[in-house]
C-alpha cells in the first residue's frame, strides 16, 4: 500500500470509524478524521500521530455548508483524498411506523443519506479529475432486509445501498472503485444512541459475541488494499451467532 495515500473517514471518533482510523494508521495511510466532538478527535489524533500524519475536521455531516467549508479548508498535504470512508451514521428509536418520532426520522435520513451525499459531493470531483479514488460506504444488514420496527432506519440503509450502486455505475468511466460494507450487529455505542441511553441498550449484546469494530475495520482495509483491478463491491457480514436481522443465537 502506498503510504502516501490519504483517507478521509467520517464518524471517526468512535466505533467502526475509530477502529478503521487505527487500522489505516498501522499501514501508514495519512488520515483526515471527521466528527462532531473535537475533544474525541484530539484523542484519536494523539493516539495515531506516532504512526502517521493526522488532520482533524470538526463538523456535523447534516450541515451542508459546514461539510464543504471543512473539506475546502484542508491543508495542501491533505487536499488529495484517495480513499473516502462514509461511516457516519445513526439509528434513533425502534418504534412501529405509526408511533414513530418525526425528529428521529429526520435525524436518520439527514445523517445516513443526506450527510453521506454531502461529503461525497465535496470529495468526488477531485477523484473524477484525477480518474482515481476509492469510496466505501458503510451500510448495514438493515439495507438488505427490513425487520419489525426498523422501518425508517432500514429505509435509510436501503438508500445507502442504492446510492452506492448508482455511484459505482456513474463513476465507472473514471476508474473509481465504489463499495458498500454492510455489518449486522456490531458492539458499539450504536444501541445507546438508538435506545437513548435506556437500560434496554445494555441487553442488545448480551448472550453472544457480536462483531467488534475491529472486525469491520479489517474488512475495510482488506477492500482498499486489493490490487488495482479488484473491487470488493458489496459485503454482508454477521457475527457467527447472527443468521439474519431477527435471528440471533443467544446463550441463556
Amino acid at each position: 500500500m502506498n503510504n502516501k495515500k490519504v483517507a478521509l473517514i467520517t464518524g471517526a471518533t468512535s466505533g467502526i470509524g475509530r477502529a478503521t482510523a487505527h487500522e489505516f494508521a498501522k499501514h501508514g495511510i495519512k488520515l483526515i478524521i471527521c466528527g462532531r466532538r473535537q475533544e474525541r478527535l484530539d484523542t484519536v489524533q494523539e493516539a495515531l500521530q506516532k504512526l502517521t500524519e493526522v488532520h482533524t475536521l470538526n463538523f456535523d455531516v447534516r450541515d451542508k455548508d459546514a461539510v464543504f467549508k471543512a473539506i475546502n479548508s484542508l491543508p495542501k498535504d491533505f487536499k488529495q483524498i484517495d480513499i473516502l470512508i462514509n461511516n457516519a451514521g445513526n439509528a434513533h428509536g425502534l418504534d412501529p411506523i405509526h408511533e414513530g418520532n418525526i425528529d428521529d426520522w429526520d435525524a436518520m435520513m439527514d445523517i445516513n443519506v443526506k450527510g453521506l451525499l454531502y461529503v461525497s459531493k465535496a470529495v468526488i470531483p477531485q477523484m473524477t479529475e484525477r480518474t482515481s479514488g476509492h469510496i466505501i460506504n458503510i451500510g448495514s444488514s438493515a439495507g438488505k432486509e427490513v425487520y419489525p420496527k426498523g422501518n425508517v432506519y432500514c429505509a435509510s440503509k436501503h438508500a445507502v445501498l442504492a446510492v452506492t450502486e448508482g455511484m459505482r455505475i456513474d463513476l465507472n468511466p473514471f476508474g473509481i472503485k465504489v463499495a458498500a460494507i454492510n455489518p449486522g450487529l456490531v458492539e458499539t455505542e450504536f444501541s445507546q444512541v438508538r435506545f437513548k441511553g435506556e437500560t434496554l441498550a445494555d441487553n442488545v449484546y448480551k448472550g453472544y459475541k457480536a462483531l467488534q469494530p475491529q472486525d469491520v475495520a479489517d474488512v475495510i482495509y482488506f477492500a482498499i488494499s486489493r490490487p488495482a483491478h479488484v473491487n470488493i463491491a458489496d459485503v454482508l457480514m454477521f457475527c457467527t451467532a447472527q443468521a439474519s436481522s431477527t435471528i440471533v443465537k443467544k446463550q441463556i
